[in-house]
């Protein structure tokens, strides 16, 4: 039988990124002692409200069909988000979505054809580049370099351009850095985007987990708002990551021309979410501030724990849910030590190599565990590159 060339395309994109996970689990489930530190996904549940929000508007059956746009209230609650940093922002600016990786999904397939190129930043998120190649586009990718934090830099982002691109996929805050672009960066990135004529997409899921210093968007300046979309969700501000609850903020024109593509995806988000995330946006809810405090302190954790090993420097994250490890100096790349930390000390963490070249000697390691298992994973990391490390000196 004949396929479409989409599953080609993304044959080699799918879970085998995830493939040191997956044997983690099975490992888990025969009943082996593993500290999971894998996935991305809060370790806090959903304020209370939220539930109590979301069953209210079940029982007030609020379980039919929406439209293709989103429902009033929820639509209305985000379009405020975005006017309190931009005070052009309206209803129709808004398309809500089941998740930023729909909405990113959908908002791909409105810019980007066979033939074109979106420029990403490398290391990237792990769907980014089957989003990218579902459209029929193809990645080209931006060196984001540990030399300067993985923050992108106008020349690495300049030199990269070619004729074929049509978009830049920013990421900020950064998964799986944590970087946080500044404003002279987006500044810098924005002037490119504007000679080169190139949309913007901005991914600001994290926007609300800086641990220092402050969230900047493209979206926010008047000079870019032609050209810059933003997703998001509330996954992760919210603790909320199962209900798919997310979006897309663009101009009012590419928002009415995506309208059919959203519509014959997914006729409507259900309503009872809707009115649950309508909730989420109005009202003071203190989840995103706690793991604010919890992420960092973890993340400090981790630096005072691996500070002093040999052949392994950990690099601070601005933001976000994850650190990253350079293991390099053990001699081994990052997927070589994630592997033996997984069959020798029962750690599971993602190799960096998942996430793109440029992090390949990184390991990247998630925030959402207590702050004693966080203590023993990186016992067990430093027990690993110390007998790696006098290996690698005893052959030398």
């Amino acid at each position: 039988m004949r396929y479409a060339s989409i599953t080609s395309r993304l044959a080699d994109l799918g879970s085998g990124k995830w493939a040191l996970h997956i044997r983690a689990r099975q490992l888990k489930a025969s009943g082996a002692d593993i500290i999971e530190l894998t996935i991305g996904e809060p370790d806090l549940p959903p304020d209370r409200a939220l539930l109590d929000e979301c069953q209210r508007a079940m029982n007030a059956g609020r379980y039919r069909y929406s439209n293709g746009r989103g429902e009033a209230a929820v639509v209305s609650a985000i379009a405020e988000k975005y006017r309190r940093r931009r005070a052009d922002v309206t209803a129709k600016n808004v398309l809500c979505f089941p998740g930023t990786q729909t909405a990113l999904f959908a908002v791909m397939l409105g810019l980007a054809e066979a033939g074109d190129g979106v420029l990403v930043g490398d290391p990237l998120y792990a769907t980014y580049e089957g989003v990218i190649r579902a459209a029929g586009a193809h990645p080209v990718f931006v060196a984001l370099k540990p030399d300067f934090g993985f923050h992108m830099q106008r020349e690495d982002l300049e030199r990269s351009v070619t004729p074929e691109c049509r978009v830049l996929l920013l990421n900020t805050p950064h998964n799986p850095t944590g970087a946080v672009l500044t404003a002279a960066e987006i500044a810098a990135i924005g002037e490119v985007a504007r000679r080169h004529d190139l949309w913007i997409v901005c991914d600001e899921v994290y926007e609300e987990l800086v641990f220092s210093g402050t969230f900047v968007s493209p979206f926010d300046d008047p000079d870019l708002a032609e050209r810059t979309i933003v997703v998001s969700s509330i996954s992760k501000s919210h603790a909320a990551p199962g209900f798919r609850s997310g979006w897309a903020v663009g101009p009012a024109e590419f928002t009415r021309r995506l309208l059919p593509v959203s519509e014959t995806m997914l006729f409507g988000q259900q309503p009872f979410i809707a009115d649950m995330t309508a909730y989420a946006l109005t009202h003071e809810i203190d989840t995103a501030r706690r793991m604010r405090e919890t992420y960092g302190r973890r993340a400090r954790r981790i630096v005072d724990g691996l500070s002093h090993v040999p052949g392994v420097a950990v690099l601070p994250p601005e933001a976000g849910m994850f650190a990253l490890i350079d293991v390099a100096g053990t001699g081994l790349s990052g997927d070589a030590f994630a592997w033996a930390l997984l069959e020798e000390e029962r750690v599971a963490v993602m190799p960096g190599a998942s996430f793109g070249t440029q992090a390949k000697n990184f390991l990247r390691i998630s925030l959402t565990v207590p702050d004693e298992t966080i203590d023993e994973a990186c016992r067990r990391i430093a027990a690993l590159a110390e007998r790696r490390t006098t290996r690698r000196e005893r052959r030398a």
